[in-house]
């Protein structure tokens, strides 16, 4: 099939309770740019985001649609920061206990504006900062369940998952003169104090607390003014210009709203996940935006990335840190192990992360000329976030991660075995992107980390040791390569899935009509057998095999690669663009894009359902994966432009 085809197709008291609430006062200083503002709407979510220079807030109005499961989608206003991945969750109740009546809404200013920034100085160390707006309620309305300072608390609680009364034991409700009324809270460390407070506007009535077992506020229909706040250190945000190139500077009158979305998530010390559920650092995530947008981020965008990854290495073993855990819910984990303290954390259970350090290493400090300009400055710093880590230099650190790649290479360069590839941490259901419960169909050896980011990896160490890099490890600039070209030639054949062509006629026609999906089969168009590389192995499924799931992995290998096998590579490429070219369940292709996986060929109607659209990794698309195979099949065809006998050239048969 014509694989050229594949690249044609983002927040006074005179009856206060107890702690009542901050006064506030006029903003004590100006910011000398403009706010950045932006409204979003996705379906029941009205997003409005609002960022100057003292702060950043995430504003998230929800109101159930018709057709809406009323036990998940509820009013609710929500507040989410960036500094400490902090926020404030309103769940809101209809006063008439019927669902489904209760709708709210943001109102604008007279300015147009639906948000104005708080901001005070007057309050302690930590100014309070935060958001001001006003909702309308077009009924009576209870605010039932408040969570009040970490994300993490109430992303727990909105995935299900309940939540710790520690978080819900030290409210203090207040009742004030002019009708208004306030919730705040005190955050484990003592000092911090999160605080969301509304008043009636235009006659509404006055807000009274309700004293039953759990309290509330109890609001009348009308407008309500609310300031959403906290005292915490802030983060020092890149603006559009700061993120970006300045030969992508267009791109912020072209895309306004795209580029503000960006600057929102990027700072100077670390590029966030995305909002409001992961407004914190998680290094594979950064690390993939660096590299699928490196061509438009400034250096320090980029350095923001690296650095970030460096800062948070354990510099016991060498693993890179997957995702951090600070603030609220740091304290609150650091109690529980009988700490009392409010340093950050880390979560080193992913195994992939490890890899794409020397990778991101290389492609700036290496192959562009500012990273090789600005490396010896870079590499000098000492790190800071974590208290393990403090004082040790970034050479170091990147130089102990890189020692732990070489230690787990070692054993498959030397015998090529099932037992010797690199398999999710002991203990460990998860341990690379498809991190939910079935995202590997219960397989421990992962295809995307063996077959190309450990190959990429010691790539990358290999570049980096010629570059100068390591100077205790000067064997590894040759090594490193050698263990490379072992990994990248010999883990193929432990994942590929081979189905007869009437075999795999047969299942898609039973996955289809098993699944109830509503589309073709397209089975008559299988006219031989299909072949594939499976998710992983070493899983109880298929007996240990590989997980027989058709999947969008093969990106990794066409983006971190440059394979030189040519069989093997003419034989990768064919199956890859047949999969990304046949309509799902044949393949991968949707109208929206392609499916991150496809189990019609399990033959196993029990497992299949843990792939459902509902699923997290199952037959749904990933913007990330659709850019990373585009940006890869790209680049293997960039190969094919140079001159003859570069790999990918001298396979004349390869249908590009």
């Amino acid at each position: 099939m014509a694989f050229m085809a594949v690249l044609a197709t983002i927040l006074l008291a005179t009856a206060a309770i107890a702690h009542p609430s901050p006064q506030y006062s006029a903003p004590a200083a100006s910011c000398s740019e403009a706010a950045s503002r932006l409204n979003l709407v996705d379906g029941p979510y009205d997003n409005y985001f609002y960022s100057d220079c003292h702060s950043s807030s995430h504003v998230i109005i929800t109101n159930p649609r018709v057709g809406d499961n009323l036990n998940i989608v509820k009013p609710r206003l929500l507040v989410a920061w960036p500094a400490g991945n902090s926020g404030a969750l309103a769940i809101f109740e209809p006063g008439n206990g019927q669902a489904g009546t209760l709708t709210m809404m943001m109102e604008k200013s007279s300015t147009g504006a639906a948000l104005s920034p708080i901001f005070d100085t007057n309050v302690g160390v930590n100014p309070r900062v935060g958001v001001s707006g006003t909702v309308a309620f077009n009924n009576t309305a209870i605010l039932a369940v408040p969570i009040l300072g970490s994300v993490r608390a109430m992303r727990d609680y909105s995935e299900g998952g309940g939540i710790d009364q520690a978080f819900q034991n030290s409210f203090g409700f207040a009742e004030y003169d002019d009708g208004s009324g306030s919730i705040n809270r005190t955050w484990f460390d003592g000092v911090t104090t999160t605080t969301i407070k509304f008043t009636p506007l235009n006659g509404a009535q006055n807000i009274t607390v309700g004293r039953g077992s759990a309290w509330t506020l109890l609001f009348g229909s009308g407008s309500y003014y609310f300031e959403a706040s906290y005292n915490y250190p802030q983060l020092d945000q890149f603006s559009s210009q700061e993120v970006l190139t300045e030969a992508a500077s267009g791109l912020i009158a072209q895309n306004p709203d795209l580029t503000a979305s960006l600057s929102f998530l990027s700072y100077t010390d670390k590029l966030l996940a995305g909002t409001w559920r992961f407004l914190t650092y998680f290094g594979r995530d950064s690390m993939i935006s660096m590299f699928l947008m490196q061509s438009i981020l400034s250096d320090e965008a980029i350095e923001a990335v690296i650095s970030a990854v460096i800062e948070r290495i354990d510099r016991q073993d060498g693993t890179v840190c997957h995702e951090e855990v600070l603030g609220d819910y740091a304290t609150y984990l650091n109690r529980k192990e009988g700490v009392e303290s409010s340093s950050p954390r880390c979560d080193y259970k992913m195994i992939d992360t490890d890899f794409m350090l020397p990778i991101a290493m290389q492609r700036y400090f290496v192959d562009t000329p500012s990273g090789q300009q600005r490396k010896e400055a870079f590499f000098g710093k000492t790190a800071t976030f974590l208290a393990a880590n403090n004082g040790a230099k970034y050479s170091y650190l990147s130089e102990v991660a890189a020692e732990k790649i070489m230690r787990n290479a070692a054993p498959f360069a030397k015998s090529q075995t099932k037992a010797n590839l690199l398999h999710l941490r002991d203990g460990e259901g998860v341990g690379q992107w498809r991190d939910s419960g079935n995202g590997l169909g219960g397989g421990h050896t992962p295809y995307d980390v063996n077959t190309a980011l450990v190959p990429a990896g010691l790539r990358a160490v290999a570049a980096l040791s010629r570059a100068g890099f390591f100077t205790s490890h000067p064997e590894w600039k040759d090594t490193a390569d050698q263990y490379a070209q072992i990994w990248e030639d010999e883990t193929l054949p432990f994942f590929e899935v081979t189905v007869s062509q009437a075999d795999a006629a047969s299942r898609v026609q039973s996955y289809v009509k098993g699944a109830g999906i509503s589309v073709p089969a397209n089975a008559d168009s299988i006219t031989s057998d299909v072949k594939f590389y499976g998710l992983a192995v070493d899983g109880s499924f298929n007996s240990g095999d590989p997980i027989p799931v058709m999947n969008t992995d093969d990106c990794f290998r066409h983006f971190f690669l440059n394979a030189t096998n040519q069989t093997q590579l003419s034989a990768f490429l064919d199956q890859s663009a047949d999969h990304i070219l046949q309509p799902f369940p044949v393949g991968l292709s949707t109208g929206v894009g392609l499916v991150v996986a496809n189990p019609a060929y399990a033959n196993d109607a029990n497992f299949e359902n843990g792939f459902s659209a509902r699923e997290y990794h199952g037959t749904v698309v990933w913007s990330f994966q659709l850019a990373m195979m585009a940006a890869g099949l790209g680049k293997q065809l960039g190969r094919c432009a140079s001159s003859y006998g570069k790999p990918g050239k001298s396979q004349s048969h390869l249908p590009i």
